[in-house]
Order: structure tokens, then sequence, then C-alpha cells
């Protein structure tokens, strides 16, 4: 009971401060010109004696305009020459820091991962987002302030560099590097991000959460939150022998100097368990609903672009609680920060990262429009351009935006999709985000439930289309046939060149494809696998534009 009235006065301690971090954040939102203008130029100031800076005239810029003419937009790729020279500790080839904590691993959609340097700064910048983020939320829910917190981290040392720095999940150092008053606050152990097995860590999770008071569960991507709670309604006998005898499952992955970790925090809690046994023998489940309760519970997770499947699961495993976005968030920084419940929406922070808007429409153009954060106009779809203090200038994220409003002067942003996620058959370039909307309307439409899909082009001789995979069993027949026709009419007032297409019979309608159940399951882990992604950062994508999907899928369910 000590550490918990320690926490509280600490929380009262440090209340204050807190709202004038806020305050002051608000302040620099009212005018972010100024802001955004000031930050870039400290920024090329800072890194103007390194290798990237002299190479790129860093001392000859004085404007944004100067800016754009002598660096354009770029991908990962132009970075690379110079991060590979920081990976093998020539650090001023990019950054003036001289110390680089570590590389964060990008969750990656490919089989070659990026490497991301982390300096203090980052980390500091990131960490003040993340504090932004979670004042907002505990202020506006305050019957959850000071209760745990469940953060599943990532491992920060997957391996090395040949300079000796570590690669890994940034969480996984954030974790470790936290205070021990605030430590506390965590159920997760820090020793836990070191296990390897996916599977094994989140039993851990659950091990170590179950006899504590959980107010908050935070994951990136709500498919963790559902995962962790069917293994809690799957392992529910496991797990609860572990609480009641004080134990660890012998059977998991985890290497014995890590048990030797996690050891001393295994404490015997027998009543805890007799009760939530109690409630899995009445009802034959346990779910996180039945051991946190709901109204005293707030998860947060991304909501915006393809994660829907997975968001509506969430209901259903923990109650009818509070869901805040995390906001635009990878690891090359944190883009925006939401601050309130039920909204995909998030202000831009542009006391962090320069940014610039280029409208979708314009994203092939030669010499696209380039705005900056306070020329965004609301309801208008943009490509997001940062800039960061840790050695990426105006670096192609790929990300696409929706400007849904302003705090004070500065837009509020919802993620719409990745750019780099379409598909053609025949010249359409379908995106992601025109799918996902025109999936998630029509089934809402019809008040169906909304599995686990991705639509994939399909070659056909006479006719190509695109087929709706899904798992048998998700929708009736006579659904399945409605939905599919509302989808592909949906494509086709959303894309003009889908419509025209289908018009002139150059494309076919959207036809179903059913998988057996358990596929996307088994797929997804495959392709986490592959390509070495982070589980908490996986999304499934709701678009595959390989035309070889579909002809390995079809073979499968044959």
């Amino acid at each position: 009971m000590v550490p918990r009235l320690l926490v509280l006065a600490l929380g009262k301690v440090v209340g204050f401060p807190s709202r004038v971090k806020l305050w002051q954040f608000a302040a620099a939102c009212r005018r972010p010109q100024e802001v955004q203008q000031a930050l870039l130029r400290e920024i090329l100031a800072t890194q103007s004696e390194t290798d990237f800076g002299r190479a790129h005239g860093f001392t000859s810029i004085h404007s944004v305009a100067d800016f754009r003419r002598q660096l354009p937009v770029a991908g990962y790729d132009a970075f690379e020459p110079y991060i590979a020279r920081v990976r093998r500790g020539e650090t001023r080839a990019l950054l003036t820091d001289e110390r680089v904590l570590m590389f964060a691993l990008t969750s990656g959609t490919t089989a070659t991962r990026k490497t991301i340097p982390i300096t203090p700064r980052y980390l500091a910048d990131y960490r003040r987002g993340w504090n932004r983020w979670g004042l907002r939320a505990l202020l506006d829910h305050q019957r959850i302030s000071c209760s745990p917190i469940l953060q599943v981290a990532g491992d920060p040392e997957e391996y090395t560099t040949e300079a000796g720095i570590p690669c890994g999940s940034l969480s996984g150092l954030t974790v470790r590097m936290q205070k021990r008053i605030i430590r506390f606050l965590y159920t997760f152990p820090a020793a836990a991000s070191g296990i390897r097995d996916h599977e094994a860590k989140q039993y851990v999770a659950l091990r170590f959460s179950l006899a504590r008071p959980v107010g908050m569960i935070v994951a990136p991507n709500p498919s963790t939150l559902a995962s962790l709670a069917r293994m809690l309604n799957e392992r529910k006998e496991d797990l609860l022998r572990d609480l009641h005898d004080g134990t660890l499952a012998a059977k998991l992955p985890i290497p014995d100097e890590l048990r030797r970790a996690l050891s001393p925090r295994l404490k015997k809690r027998p009543r805890q368990a007799r009760a939530l046994d109690a409630i899995a023998e009445r009802t034959g489940e346990l779910w996180p609903r039945d051991v946190w309760p709901p109204s005293r519970m707030l998860l947060g997770a991304w909501t915006g672009g393809s994660v829907g499947p997975y968001l509506r699961q969430l209901t259903e495993f923990y109650g009818d609680t509070y869901v805040r976005d995390l906001g635009l968030l990878a690891s090359e920084g944190r883009m925006s920060i939401p601050l309130a419940d039920g909204t995909k929406s998030g202000v831009l922070d542009v006391t962090t990262h320069f940014f610039e808007f280029i409208p979708e429409r314009e994203v092939n153009s030669p010499q696209p429009t380039v705005l900056e954060a306070h020329e965004v106009e609301v309801g208008q779809n943009y490509f997001l351009v940062p800039t960061t203090a840790a050695g990426l200038y105006r670096y192609d994220l790929r990300d696409l935006v929706r400007v849904t409003g302003f705090y004070g002067r500065t837009p509020l942003i919802e993620f719409l999709g990745k750019g780099s996620q379409f598909a053609s058959l025949t010249g359409e370039k379908l995106s992601e985000h025109q799918v996902t909307q025109a999936v998630v309307e029509e089934v809402t439409r019809r008040g169906a439930r909304l599995p686990v899909y991705a639509l994939a082009p399909c070659w056909d001789e006479r006719q190509p289309y695109y087929g709706l995979f899904v798992e048998r069993g998700a929708w009736s027949d006579s659904v399945a046939a409605e939905l599919v026709k509302a989808v592909d009419a949906a494509l086709s007032r959303s894309n003009d060149e889908y419509r025209s297409k289908r018009a002139t019979g150059r494309l076919g309608a959207v036809r179903i494809v059913w998988l057996a159940p358990g596929t996307w399951t088994e797929w997804d882990r495959r392709r986490l696998e592959q390509t070495g992604a982070s589980a908490d950062q996986y999304k499934h994508p709701c678009l595959i534009n390989d035309l070889e999907f579909s002809r390995q899928m079809t073979a499968k369910s044959a």
C-alpha cells in the first residue's frame, strides 16, 4: 500500500507542472507558423556541421523556400548511406549528437528493416509526446489516475551493429530507462521485454497484471489487445494456477536468465485467483472485462487506418470501456497527439518536428504543391512529410492523413493509411483508404459484423476483378452477395478511374472469395515472421496488390 500512497502523493506534486506543460503546448498551437519555422532553423543550425549538413549546404538555408530548393522530398534510401556510417560508429555523418542510444527497427513491410537512430534528443522528444498524451488522458479520466498500466514492450537489443550499438524496439528502451517510482505503475516487468517469443511475452504480461487493479492498457495495434484477451480466456487455467501458486508456467519458452530476473516479482495471490476462478467456473469464460471494471478502464490504441476489424472486437472482450487513439507515431517519431476519446484525430505536434503537406491528388506530380501546417484546409487529404532533429529531412513517410479541424491554429489530423498501398489492374490506382472506407461503410450500414478481410486483384483472361477475401462464416451467402455489390458501387463513387474501368467492362465487379476459418490468423503470423515486424505495430493490410496472393489463397482453399 505504501508505494501506491507515494505515487498518489507524487501525482499531486507534479499535477500543476503537468498542466502548465499542456498550457504551453496549447499556446504553441496558436502560432504554428512561428513555432514551426523557428524549429526548422534550430534543427538546421544544430546539424549544419554534420557531413549531411555540409553536403546539403545547411548554412546557406535562410528560409523554407531555400530548404525546399536544396533538399528534395526523399525516402529512407536517400539517408541509408549516412545511417550506415552511424551504425559503424561515425555519428557525425548524420548527427551532431555524440551518442546514439540505439537504432529503432521499423515495423517493416519488406524483408529489409529500416534502422532509425535514437539520440538523447530524439528520446526526450518522444517521451514528451507520450507525456502529453498520457497527462491529457489522465486529466480526463481521474478515476484511473495512478492506476497500474499494462503496456507490453519489445526487445531493445535484438542485435547490435558493428560499433556495438543495440538495435531493437524503442518501447523496450523507454521501459528500461523509466524512473523507479514511474516503473511501479507498470505491470509488465522491464526484464520481460527481452522475451523473444510473442505468445510467451503476452502470457507474462497477463500473469503480472492479473493481481493488480489495471486502469489503462496501451498497445498501438488493437490486434494486440484482442490477442491478450483471447489468451486470457484460452489459458485461464494456467494463468490462475500461476497466480495462486506464485509461479510462471514452466513450458513457456523463456531463457533461464530471464526467468531468474522475473522470479523475485512472482508473488502468491490465492485470494485473487479464487475470485477469478469462481467467475470462470460460473460462466465458462474469463475476459478482461471480468478482471478489470470497464468503467475504470482506458484502452489506448490506434483507431484509424485499417485496424477497424480488430477494434470492433474490443467491446466484446473489455466491455464498454473508454478508448483513446494513440496518435500517428512510428519509429521515425510521433506526429500527432489526440486530446480526447472517441476520435481518430490528433493535434499535429508542431513543437517536435517540422511538417510539410503534399495534397493527395498531386503525389505523383513532378512539382507538387507543398504546404506548411498553417496552410492546410479542413476536409482535404495530404501526404505528411516530416523533418526531424534525428537526421531525417523532408522524409517521405508515405502516410496519408486528413485534416479534420484545428486546435488553435494547428491542424488536427486523422491517419487514413499508407500511401504506398495501391493496387491497379487496369490503371484504376485503388488505394487502401478507399477500400477500408467502402467496406466499413457498407458493413456498418447493414449492421453486419466486420471481420478481418483484404481486397486483392484477381486475374482473369476475359475480365480481371477484385476479390474480397473473407473467412467462411463471417457472413451468410446472401449478405456476402449484397455486400460485394455495395462495395463495388462504393469504390466506383470514390475512384473515377475505377468507375470508368467498370463502365467499359475492362474491370469486373468485386467478388467474394471464401477462406477457411483461421486462414487470416496464420497468414498474419507468417507475414510477421517473414518481415521481422514488431508484433505490436503490425498492421493487417486491407488491400493487397500482389496477383500471386489470389492464386496462392485460391489454391489453398480448393
